[in-house]
């Protein structure tokens, strides 16, 4: 049996009992490292699960699947996620995968940063799509994910902005040369995505009705860490958070409905900046 077993987003006590009961069951354990990180180290889960843990990164998931699923009727593998099972559709395909070999496939799911945003004081059942904001470079700089965001406003819908992850990726001479290479590791700050945004306003805002349209002066909420120890959340206008230094990763960036409910408004003014 494949067990996808989530791990919540704080460190090794996060993970449920049964989760834990499960992994000390498996015959082999890995660890996906490539979507999310927590806060502890490979060595002190290896230490708290009582077993041996294999990193499981983008190459071996997305290309190389079946090294990760049971090879018999009798093995029983562990592959560990960190937040919920279904936070990445690189998680369901691997289920897919699995089904169809005929391996029986079993979720334990935990905590996932889609439903820990809340813990700012936005209302979960008021958020709209989710999207994803990558680095630009040179060459890309990709700006969909901005119409995502107007349309969630343009129905007073909150959206959650996931930040770009980069671990363990190829660089573009090792992909043209056939050669192992990697790019140092990247983790998108709450800063850089609203740098990139104010960006995306200057050539993006005509034609959009000025309620729904983001401007300098909008509310944006950035987290950063939810679920560990030190967690952070400020609230502050979209041009000051640009500079808004939030510490080490992983940070999210809220941009809210146009109309908060009194309660949200009430709880907003928690985190925000003096």
């Amino acid at each position: 049996m494949l067990h996808v077993i989530g791990l919540g987003l704080g460190d090794a006590t996060d993970v449920t009992v049964k989760g834990l009961e499960t992994i000390r069951t498996c015959d082999r354990v890995y660890l996906e490292s490539y979507t999310s990180i927590l806060s502890t180290s490979l060595m002190d889960l290896e230490q708290f699960y009582g077993c041996s843990i294999l990193e499981a990164d983008r190459e071996l998931v997305e290309n190389n699947a079946d090294e990760i699923l049971p090879k018999d009727e009798k093995e029983n593998v562990a592959f560990l996620v960190v937040g919920d099972p279904f936070g990445a559709t690189t998680h369901s395909d691997l289920i897919l995968r699995a089904r169809e070999k005929g391996i029986k496939v079993k979720i334990i799911h935990n905590s996932s940063i889609l439903t820990a945003v809340g813990c700012c004081g936005l209302q979960l059942y008021r958020f709209g799509e989710t999207v994803s904001i990558p680095y630009w470079n040179n060459n890309w700089r990709p700006n969909s994910f901005y119409e995502k965001i107007i349309s969630n406003r343009q129905r007073n819908l909150h959206t959650l902005c996931l930040l770009d992850i980069k671990v363990k990726e190829p660089t573009t001479e090792s992909i043209v040369k056939k050669k192992k290479e990697y790019m140092p590791s990247q983790f998108m700050s709450v800063s850089e995505a609203a740098t990139q945004l104010l960006k995306i306003i200057e050539e993006k805002n005509e034609g959009i009705t000025e309620e729904a349209a983001l401007n300098k002066s909008s509310l944006v909420v950035g987290l950063a860490r939810v679920g560990w120890d030190n967690q952070r959340i400020v609230a502050c206008h979209l041009g000051q958070m640009a500079s808004v230094d939030l510490g080490p990763p992983l940070h999210s960036l809220i941009v809210p409905a146009v109309e908060l409910h009194p309660l949200e408004s009430e709880f907003i003014t928690l985190h925000t900046c003096e």
